[in-house]
């Protein structure tokens, strides 16, 4: 079977320049590569056929003796002799200057290209009372982190030397080898990844630039902060090794439970008990605040269980922002227990009153109910 075009492979005419000829087989080698096809015979096929075509026709002499000779210039050890590989051939290029821009750096691990790790990100959880999380808070956590070596500026080397580039890697932290058709790129092993050595460690740090410790820090906790807020402190994580930028700190907050108020979003609940007394007759009640202050509630004749004052302004504070939200008395009449004699008189003769002129009853919720049972009764037995 004859072998393709080496300019129709790549889709270009025959007097495409450098440029052209690297932006079609970019193209195709993002398209076909076997990481994106796994298990796709004919995408590798094609791969096999871009990357070969990409590596005769971006060397020059091997472009010209292609364009005199074609596929023949190739055969019986002509200059293609020893296969096509990612990045062989001599000329630079090929796969190998595309490789990072298709996948970044391969193996990542939290490290720059050629430089220091950078630094672990902490977390750090604190439980506040309702309080605080009305008002704000400032406060100070004490964290234990790794922080930079002060004896070597997190540099790892000994006073008076300094590291040197990896001669492994040529500072990269990368090396790649060549395995079949395969190029595989991994941390160098003898400066870890750093792309540099340090040959005098600090004595303070054995030279990771870094020590533990257990840091104080500074913490301003925003009135209005809702249940299960993070707040980020860039920078105040752990120190990267050998001079790598730090992580972050994230702090997770808590608000704990309150003994009296529940909270929905910006709004406070506060359930009251009051006097079957004050309830029928009227009255007020003298209510507590979020911010220790008392508001006095009136409470009409009549009220029933489960009727809601509402306080305006007398919530929680929106965070970032100079308004509050509203504060709800939920009702509940209390029925009276351990009555004494002369009570319990007062409200059998209570009961057997008649109603005031021009009232059916005093208790028309329950009269309502009643009769409504009655008439289911009735309506089943017909």
């Amino acid at each position: 079977m004859a072998k393709p075009d080496y300019y129709e492979t790549l889709g270009v005419d025959r007097n495409a320049d450098e440029a052209a000829l690297k932006s079609a087989y970019r193209k195709l080698a993002m398209k076909y590569h076997p990481d994106r096809n796994p298990d796709d015979a004919t995408a590798e096929a094609n791969f096999k056929e871009a990357n070969e075509a990409y590596d005769v026709l971006k060397d020059p002499d091997k472009r010209a003796a292609y364009d005199q000779y074609g596929h023949a210039a190739f055969e019986n050890g002509g200059p293609s002799q020893g296969g096509f590989g990612f990045g062989g051939g001599g000329g630079g290029g090929g796969f190998a200057d595309i490789f990072d821009e298709m996948f970044g750096d391969f193996g990542g691990g939290g490290r720059s290209r050629g430089g220091a790790a950078h630094g672990a990100d902490l977390r750090y959880n604190m439980q506040i009372s309702l309080e605080d999380a009305f008002k704000g808070r400032e406060t100070q956590i004490r964290v234990p982190t790794a922080v930079s070596c002060d004896d070597c500026n997190g540099s790892g080397a000994a006073k008076g030397s300094h590291p040197s580039t990896c001669g492994g890697c040529q500072g990269r932290g990368k090396v790649r080898a060549q395995q079949g058709f395969f190029t595989i790129e991994r941390t160098c092993p003898t400066c870890n990844g750093a792309g540099q050595v340090i040959e005098d460690p600090c004595g303070g740090c054995g030279g990771a630039g870094r020590v533990r410790k257990e840091k104080t820090l500074k913490v301003s906790i925003p009135a209005g902060v809702e249940d299960g807020t993070r707040i980020r402190l860039t920078g105040e994580g752990e120190a990267g090794a050998m001079g790598g930028q730090a992580g972050d700190l994230y702090i997770f907050v808590a608000v704990a439970p309150h003994r009296m108020f529940q909270r929905d979003s910006a709004d406070l609940h506060l359930r009251v008990p009051i006097p079957m007394t004050t309830a029928a007759m009227g009255g007020s009640v003298e209510v507590p605040t979020i911010e220790g202050k008392r508001a006095k509630v009136t409470v009409p004749k009549g009220t029933q269980s489960g009727h809601q004052f509402r306080l305006r302004g007398k919530g929680m504070s929106v965070l970032r922002s100079q308004a509050r939200g509203d504060m709800y008395i939920d009702v509940t009449v209390e029925t009276p227990v351990n009555m004494s004699k002369r009570q319990e008189e007062l409200l059998r003769e209570f009961a057997g009153e008649k109603p005031a002129k021009g009232q059916t009853t005093t208790s028309p919720e329950s009269e309502g109910f009643f009769s409504r049972v009655k008439e289911l009764w009735d309506d089943l037995t017909d």
